[in-house]
């Protein structure tokens, strides 16, 4: 029996495993999110800074709720996150598209906490939906109904408790940090920061919990100290590709480096433990924008844009008069200047006690 269970799973491409379920599908995850909700802040955010009234305008009205482009855009994180997943997971084609409505429910019925409930129910409708597939003659009907019926049940069962979980959690992390900042930034940043160099995704754990506030700002720093450190102590190895490459696309290009050496990990560690906590203890750094920038760092400078899109925000609401020069310094020390210049630094004393040689970054 347990064999045939074995090759029925393996004829399905059904892999139950903390790769496929905590680095690829979380992965993907963050790619929905980046392309829905996050792409969706971004053109709302240039619509009202440059004044583009095409950006600005209502173009739909759904149920009663008007929706920018940006707007639209943003409202389709459900079915993009559960899409990518879906993606990931290898699913054939009629569970792939069945995962739109699947995202939309746990998504809606996961409030805050929506993208970790995603996460679980698209995981579990993807694998049901995969195991029925091809199995029937009305596959066209029998394999929807399933993932579809899966997805809705679960998001009902669980989404609302699931998005309860990692809202109060993503609470808890905020308030602990407005309570204790430095060392709550410490902690912040360098769990954070870790987590972007992880093959896993730290912009999906952040939106997952709603990471903003000042435990927002932590993680900001503590992912552009990986990406800026990275890029720029390696420069001598890997030149500007590997600065541009690092800098503003993923220090995760160093992740096979760090398995062959531990040690250069090092100086992005210890420097993002120590940015976290000037960015806010020092310059008060908050993230209120959306919580994927959160764990974005320099990645497309998504990091700093999701920043200035909250102070937008908070201008528009009232809770900011304006954003100052001192605003604008903390951001740019923070994000680029103090990791450019920390992270060598410490990586050369790394390199005296012999921990580092030249190579060790090579990309």
């Amino acid at each position: 029996m347990f064999e045939k269970i074995t090759a029925f799973m393996k004829k399905k491409d059904i892999e139950i495993s903390l790769k496929r379920y905590g680095i690829d599908a979380l992965g993907a995850m963050a790619q929905g999110l980046f392309c829905s909700l996050l792409i969706g802040t971004i053109i709302n955010t240039a619509g009202t800074q440059f004044g583009i009234s095409f950006l600005t305008s209502t173009i739909a009205t759904v149920g009663g709720i008007e929706y920018t482009v940006g707007g639209l855009a943003s409202a389709m994180s459900g079915p993009a996150m559960a899409v990518a997943i879906g993606y990931a997971l290898h699913c054939p084609p009629l569970v792939l598209f069945s995962l739109v409505t699947v995202g939309f429910a746990s998504n809606a019925l996961g409030g805050a906490g929506g993208p970790l409930a995603v996460l679980f129910v698209a995981v579990i409708a993807s694998e049901i939906g995969k195991a029925v597939s091809k199995e029937t003659k009305i596959d066209i009907l029998v394999t929807p109904l399933v993932t579809v019926g899966v997805g809705i049940a679960l998001s009902a069962w669980w989404a609302p408790a699931l998005g309860n979980l990692a809202n109060q959690l993503g609470k808890l992390i905020m308030m602990a940090t407005e309570l204790q900042p430095f060392l709550m930034g410490i902690l912040v940043s360098v769990l954070v920061g870790i987590a972007l160099t992880l093959p896993i995704s730290s912009a999906a754990i952040c939106a997952a919990l709603s990471l903003t506030g000042l435990a927002g700002g932590a993680a900001v720093a503590g992912c552009s100290a990986q990406m800026i450190g990275f890029a720029v102590m390696s420069f001598k190895e890997n030149k500007w590709g590997g600065l541009i490459s690092q800098g503003i696309g993923t220090s995760m290009l160093q992740m096979g480096n760090i398995v062959k050496n531990p040690r250069i990990w090092i100086a992005p560690i210890l420097t993002s433990a120590i940015t976290g906590p000037v960015a806010t203890c020092i310059f008060r750094l908050e993230m209120n924008g959306t919580p994927v920038s959160s764990g974005m760092g320099t990645c497309g400078f998504v990091g700093q844009i999701g920043v200035y899109s909250g102070w937008v925000a908070d201008m528009a609401s009232g809770t900011r008069a304006a954003v100052t020069p001192f605003d604008w310094t903390g951001l740019i020390l923070i994000s680029f200047i103090l990791p450019a210049v920390l992270c060598p630094l410490i990586n050369a004393g790394v390199r005296k006690l012999g921990w580092v040689k030249d190579g060790d970054m090579k990309l």
